[in-house]
């Protein structure tokens, strides 16, 4: 399937400054896969390690790291040469191999020549311990579910994603396909953007048996706690990890440890909650109560809300059913909006690769879903599920910062109300990008 990485792979492999490339996210997004689509389509051919799958291969780099005794084993091992310049070296699950992992650094400065692109789930990246971590001497792209824009390319329906990013100014889509974006909206609600559920519903529709395969990667991750974890924490990320639909059920959708457990601190779960973000599993919105930049100055570190990578997998996880996808509009409003704002918070990771915020005023009397900070402006974002939104937290926000434009994300078409822009939840894409008309 077709991902907007492969754009920056192409970057990586024709910059002056290529590096040996660190490719990270959670388990399952499509490393693997999209590397190896770039290797064999950008390159002469593919030299592949897994470290996971043949952990013999850690004996290679655990004498003298030299990228030239390397390569000469690794020819040995694939039984051919392995050409600078013209062949991509792949090393995939590189946590497995702290000394491959290591390595990287001295391919870097002595063996520039030689194309290194290295896969690793942030499970083992961040937690494993490497002598010598190769700080300054690698790249890193991020790769996250796909977003609903690769949807609408992976379900054959561009001219769709193409309508979008095109609009230029703040004026409604035409209603047929208005209409056809919310219908597949929904279905990227239900389906998500993990590659191998979303594969098998655009080669068979069978909406049972992509529930199936969301199920096979939660019970994946499942494995993983106990694989990856520390034994004291592995109990708790189990807990965690299944009460983040009943979190995000709540009206204010905070995180709140007593909720998990009776009684439960936040000093015996911090550990855990930093294992679920740092494997990629979960992102987290930070309080602020303030517009100033930067944001990150003025988090709140205690309150925070917890989402899901993926829309698709929280529907999987609160035993969303496939009815759901003939019930209207139904499915926007499940557990009080809360598929609403995972989706947008999914977006605004993958897409715009921002940090995540919501806004409380003072005496938290109103609460605004998403505060954006995009190349150092600072953008109130509200989600809503529905046609009839109300906007009194995004009305308090303006009466208190008075930003030249409110943006509101709903399932209404694109317009504008007064101060108000409004973004169909499918065009999430445009935001804050589409303010550049506003005004004309």
């Amino acid at each position: 399937m077709k991902r907007d990485i492969y754009l920056k792979l192409l970057k990586w492999k024709t910059s002056k400054r290529r590096k040996p490339l660190i490719l990270k996210g959670a388990r399952q997004v499509g490393k693997t896969y999209i590397l190896q689509k770039f290797g064999h389509g950008e390159y002469d051919k593919v030299a592949y390690f897994n470290f996971e799958e043949n952990p013999a291969l850690d004996d290679f780099f655990r004498q003298k790291l030299d990228p030239v005794s390397i390569i000469a084993n690794l020819e040995i091992y694939i039984g051919r040469k392995i050409a600078p310049e013209q062949d991509l070296i792949i090393f995939d699950e590189i946590q497995a191999s702290n000394y491959a992992l290591n390595s990287l650094k001295y391919f870097r400065e002595q063996a520039g020549s030689y194309h290194v692109a290295a896969a690793g789930s942030l499970i083992g990246i961040r937690l494993s311990r490497p002598r010598s971590f190769p700080v300054g001497q690698v790249n890193f792209l991020d790769i996250y579910p796909m977003t609903f824009m690769e949807f609408l390319d992976a379900v054959k329906r561009s001219e769709l994603r193409r309508l979008i990013e095109t609009q230029k100014k703040v004026s409604p889509f035409p209603d047929p396909f208005h209409n056809e974006l919310l219908d597949w909206l929904k279905k990227y609600f239900f389906v998500g953007g993990m590659p191998e559920p979303l594969r098998c519903f655009v080669e068979t529709q069978d909406l049972v048996e992509v529930r199936e395969r969301q199920k096979e990667i939660i019970n994946s991750y499942l494995l993983d706690f106990s694989k990856h974890a520390p034994t004291s924490d592995i109990p708790k990320l189990g807990l965690i990890w299944n009460s983040i639909p009943a979190h995000l059920s709540r009206e204010n959708k905070k995180f709140i440890f007593s909720a998990i457990r009776k009684g439960a601190r936040a000093r015996e779960y911090e550990n855990s909650i930093q294992w679920l973000e740092d494997a990629g599993l979960i992102y987290k919105s930070y309080q602020v109560s303030t517009a100033s930049s930067p944001l990150k100055g003025f988090m709140n570190p205690n309150n925070f809300k917890v989402f899901t990578l993926d829309v698709g997998i929280l529907a999987a996880m609160a035993g969303i059913p496939p009815k759901s996808l003939v019930q209207g509009t139904n499915l926007f409003n499940k557990y009080k909006g809360a598929f609403v704002e995972n989706y947008v918070a999914q977006q605004l990771k993958s897409d715009k690769k921002i940090d995540l915020y919501y806004w409380t005023s003072k005496g938290k009397r109103a609460e605004l879903d998403f505060l954006c900070e995009i190349q150092g402006s600072i953008h109130p974002l509200e989600a809503k599920a529905g046609i009839s939104p109300k906007s009194k937290s995004l009305l308090s926000y303006d009466t208190q910062f008075n930003p030249p434009v409110l943006f509101r994300t709903t399932l209404l078409n694109l317009k504008k109300d007064g101060k108000i822009c409004n973004i169909p939840l499918y065009a999430v894409h445009n935001f804050p990008e589409i303010i550049d008309d506003y005004d004309k």
